[in-house]
């Protein structure tokens, strides 16, 4: 295993006076596919929103690289660059679907790079709606102009809220496949937050377990789902875990 791209130690997070969140310790490491799993209201989503800098921590300390976040000031827009997050429900702009897809490599100063645009679009089947608006999607072409927004930056983190929820069978396919190859040719860490415990095996590294904004096991994904070291994650794994 690599070094981690996170530490989180001691990290709470709470929306008035109410804790939703509250990691004693996690790292993800550098290069794996981390898949979070637990029921809704867990803390999932909120913890994505802490490791894109989103917002920041009640309590505790978020290390990522060298930048150590303990929930003063706001990170350096440098770093928030490197992690891009792709959500259940993408937020597209009310133009062309290359125009979202170019959005983010605009905003770097890099938005003429049509050929790098272009491979993305191709490499989510979308090269042929580059022109169409992007209101005019289905929910699962939305996600795919989503996805490639962001795989066209070459983040150093993918954050993946749900990508794939309510999706047709083609599209979770081709968006499984399309976030294996990031992580195995360009070396992108992910981090998944998925209810489909199928989705998790399919694609982890490493899986954890969130209950009522904890963390209740991490393991291998192997370990995981044969060898649940916590009775509350072997009742999960079973189907038997109802909140």
């Amino acid at each position: 295993m690599t070094e981690p791209i996170y530490r989180l130690r001691g990290v709470t997070k709470s929306y008035e006076n109410r804790e939703i969140l509250r990691v004693a310790t996690l790292d993800i490491y550098r290069g794996e596919i981390f898949v979070v799993v637990g029921p809704s209201g867990s803390g999932k989503s909120t913890l994505l929103r802490l490791l894109n800098f989103l917002e920041p921590t009640t309590a505790g300390t978020i290390q990522f690289g060298n930048y150590t976040s303990n929930g003063t000031g706001t990170a350096p827009l440098e770093l928030r660059r490197k992690v891009t997050t792709v959500f259940q429900r993408p937020v597209l702009l009310n133009t062309s679907v290359l125009s979202n897809v170019a959005f983010g490599l605009q905003l770097r100063g890099r938005g003429k790079d049509r050929d790098k645009i272009a491979q993305a679009l191709d490499r989510v089947g979308l090269l042929g709606f580059a022109n169409q608006w992007a209101r005019t999607l289905s929910g699962g072409e939305a996600q795919r102009v989503a996805l490639a927004r962001a795989m066209v930056i070459e983040p150093e983190v993918l954050l993946l809220d749900e990508p794939t929820a309510n999706l047709d069978p083609y599209n979770v396919t081709l968006i499984e496949q399309i976030t294996r190859e990031l992580n195995q040719s360009q070396g992108t860490t992910v981090v998944l937050v998925t209810h489909n415990v199928f989705q998790a095996k399919r694609l982890a590294h490493r899986v954890g377990l969130f209950l009522e904004g904890k963390v209740v096991e991490v393991a291998a994904t192997e370990q995981f789902f044969a060898h649940p070291e916590d009775e509350r994650a072997a009742a999960f794994v079973r189907g038997d875990l109802v909140y």
